[in-house]
């Protein structure tokens, strides 16, 4: 009897463990997802009256554009900054860079392992296309791709009409942080 108990204890001591587990992951998602709408509603109304809106109340950012990459089905909301914090929502426009959809050089970043992990994927001549908060779109066309290293490697400004996103290179690693950034460039059509 104490052989059967003791199995049932330690059966109910790892089912309840997955479950937190599992609830925790589930928690995660939801908070994704529902930033996500979040962040299209504050999209649409900065569309409606071309002022910027916070996603929430707290939030230290704002959408600024949006970004298309149709060969990819892929539509993201950009965020203004480019910080640690505002790339867990989303892709950032880096505020040094030129702003969106006017001549000069844009700069976007994102994760490589959620909403940049596309960019492995693109193609030279594939259409990227930006949207700002007037609705005005550029789209740019990608021309090439590169592999820096942050400490030797230095990003130059490119020119007019151009636009580069960045993010963590290799793709599908369990390194993070690593000093090899992936960068896709592109020019206006």
């Amino acid at each position: 009897m104490k052989s059967f108990l003791r199995k049932y204890g330690i059966f109910c001591a790892l089912l309840t463990i997955s479950l937190v587990a599992f609830g925790q992951a589930g928690y995660i998602k939801a908070k994704a997802l529902l930033a996500q709408h979040l962040l299209d509603s504050a999209w649409e109304q900065t569309l409606e009256d071309g002022r910027p809106h916070k996603p929430w109340s707290w939030a230290d950012t704002y959408p600024v554009a949006k970004l298309e990459a149709p060969t990819q089905d892929i539509e993201q909301v950009v965020l203004a900054g480019a910080s640690g914090r505002n790339l867990a929502f989303g892709p950032g426009h880096v505020l040094s860079s030129s702003k969106l959809t006017e001549s000069g050089h844009v700069i976007l970043g994102g994760h490589r392992d959620t909403h940049f992990e596309f960019l492995q994927y693109l193609k030279v001549g594939d259409p990227i296309i930006l949207t700002n908060k007037y609705g005005e779109s550029v789209t740019y066309k990608v021309t090439e791709f590169e592999v820096h290293h942050i400490e030797k490697d230095t990003l130059y400004d490119r020119g007019q009409n151009q636009i580069t996103l960045i993010t963590c290179y290799p793709f599908n690693t369990l390194e993070t942080g690593g000093p090899l950034r992936y960068l896709v460039h592109g020019e206006r059509a």
